[in-house]
């Protein structure tokens, strides 16, 4: 489709600011619903080494951008699910501190969107990917991502519970394999 630009429907909230401080609750999935990133046994989620990297990659994307923190995380065979919290804060204490001292304050040098945390989440758990399992040119994540805004205790404390049970209900998700024939 040369010269034509592509229509796509948005699924984000219209005129809502999604670099604002809030919990976001996310859903990312791997393209093709494809079982990537390890599989379930007996209702526990054994990661393999690529799942194990892409779980451990959010400590990155804390540094990266410092007013972000991440609240629960799970990586599922072909998907993970993630709260992140993004703090309005122009300085936030240093998290890598140590020994009982005051860390220092560091500034934020950016305010990011939940997409800009998102693509460059993509962006660079793809890139170790293909160079290190030779899928070079092939997708790595699906086109976009699925996001929730958490509004109020009641709904964090829901979707914390779904994200730590969603191993042992992995027979009837629909992100199973098995109904996406």
């Amino acid at each position: 489709m040369e010269g034509k630009k592509l229509n796509r429907r948005s699924i984000r909230l219209p005129g809502y600011d999604y670099s604002q401080e809030n919990y976001y609750f996310i859903t990312i999935c791997s393209a093709n619903r494809r079982c990537l990133f390890g599989k379930i046994d007996n209702c526990e989620m054994k990661l393999n080494d690529f799942g194990e990297y892409i779980k451990d990659f959010w400590l990155d994307v804390e540094k990266y951008f410092v007013n972000i923190e991440i609240d629960e995380l799970i990586v599922m065979p072909n998907h993970l699910h993630i709260i992140i919290i993004i703090h309005d804060d122009i300085f936030r204490q240093n998290k890598e501190s140590q020994g009982g001292e005051t860390p220092p304050l560091r500034p934020i040098q950016i305010k990011p969107s939940i997409g800009q945390i998102i693509g460059y989440y993509k962006y660079q758990t793809t890139k170790k990917f293909s160079a290190e399992c030779g899928f070079i040119g092939r997708k790595i994540w699906q086109r976009n991502y699925f996001e929730h805004i958490i509004r109020n205790e009641k709904s964090l404390e829901t979707i914390r519970g779904y994200i730590m049970i969603n191993p042992s209900t992995w027979e009837k998700d629909r992100n199973n394999p098995k109904y996406l024939q």
